[in-house]
């Protein structure tokens, strides 16, 4: 066991520690002040120079607040002012507002690191990727779990045989949404914003992302389940849902998400040899739990969580940007997702498999 766990390579993806690039961001939601700009501000290559609001005072005020020069309204944005002090957006709106901002990104020639998922419908967010690419901007979908050092070491382990032959995957992702933000009027339970649903979009995604990127295997087949129970979630049907993919090469994955239950994320890929554990695998400190011929051990990252793995991937994005280097994660990669979500929903709502 001892020779698959030595080497734990960090970075193994950047190739520049020359330039800066500086954001915008647009959308300043909690996650987008308490984790992304601490992100950039600790990364190697990346600045924030201006904030993107829905009023100009409030931009202003909360760029005074964190030490950002620029302060502008959505429709500044959209007029282009401020564009000089900055080479590329953060998208960390709701879904349903990404591609409006990405339009006007591209027109700027601004580089575009838009959230996930990266728009509320299939339709739209392939109207996203071809915008982009008319227009010849990067545009890259912010799965952070890509850049993570254990998820990128558990890759290798997989890619270097650990565990034998792949052959399923688990995969949970829950939080309870309503005593993280109790206002039931929140974008994520509204389909106009959130797209089409609530727990597949914003929690399930990880496990799906994060498998496809992990085994380089695409989904072919979809059968699901979901419901929602409580009152705040009667505009969703997802309050809780339950999937099984058949992936390439015979892989068969179950996962499970809910907006409503204990906080809890898990991703277990086992082979014919050994098995891959991250748990937990989405929020806090990613660890890796390896297990081959009746040995397990543990691996875990001392300092890793969401801020670091938000740093690690705007320094990806920013080491890409810099050197013209194709992004990975881009908008074709993000479109997949939307096309797997849809096809989660459309096998749920018709009780039939549902192929891709």
């Amino acid at each position: 066991m001892k020779e698959w766990i030595d080497t734990y390579e960090e970075r193994d993806w950047q190739t520049t520690t020359d330039g800066t690039v500086r954001y915008a961001l647009l959308g300043l939601g909690w996650w987008t002040i308490d984790l992304s700009l601490p992100a950039i501000q600790d990364s190697d290559l990346g600045d924030v120079t201006t904030f993107v609001s829905s009023s100009t005072q409030k931009a202003e005020r909360l760029a005074n607040e964190n030490g950002v020069d620029n302060g502008i309204s959505y429709e500044e944005f959209h007029e282009g002012k401020a564009a000089d002090a900055y080479d590329a957006i953060y998208i960390g709106t709701p879904n349903a507002f990404h591609l409006e901002y990405a339009e006007t990104a591209a027109e700027l020639d601004k580089a575009i690191l838009c959230e996930k998922p990266m728009e509320s419908t299939v339709e739209r967010a392939r109207e996203m990727v071809e915008t982009c690419e008319d227009a010849d901007v990067p545009l890259m979908i912010a799965y952070r779990m890509q850049t993570d050092p254990a998820v990128r070491r558990a890759k290798e382990l997989i890619e270097d045989g650990f565990i034998g032959e792949p052959v399923s995957v688990y995969g949970n992702n829950s939080q309870p949404l309503l005593e993280m933000n109790p206002n039931t009027d929140q974008w994520r339970l509204d389909p106009d914003l959130s797209g089409y649903g609530t727990s597949v979009m914003d929690l399930g995604i990880y496990s799906i992302n994060t498998t496809r990127f992990l085994l380089d295997r695409e989904p072919q087949v979809v059968q699901s389940q979901m419901s929602s129970h409580a009152d705040a979630f009667e505009d969703v049907p997802d309050e809780r849902s339950g999937a099984l993919l058949a992936l390439e090469d015979g892989v068969k994955m179950v996962t499970t998400d809910s907006q409503n239950a204990h906080d809890d994320t898990q991703l277990k890929i086992t082979g014919t040899d050994g098995q891959i554990e991250l748990r937990p695998a989405f929020h806090g400190k990613a660890k890796l739990h390896l297990s081959r011929n009746e040995t397990t051990v543990t691996v875990e990252h001392e300092s890793f969580d969401a801020e670091d793995e938000m740093r690690e991937e705007f320094d990806y994005f920013a080491d890409r940007v810099l050197t013209g280097a194709e992004i990975a994660p881009d908008g074709r990669h993000g479109l997949q997702d939307m096309r797997i979500i849809r096809a989660i929903h459309e096998a749920a709502e018709s009780g039939d498999v549902v192929e891709l």
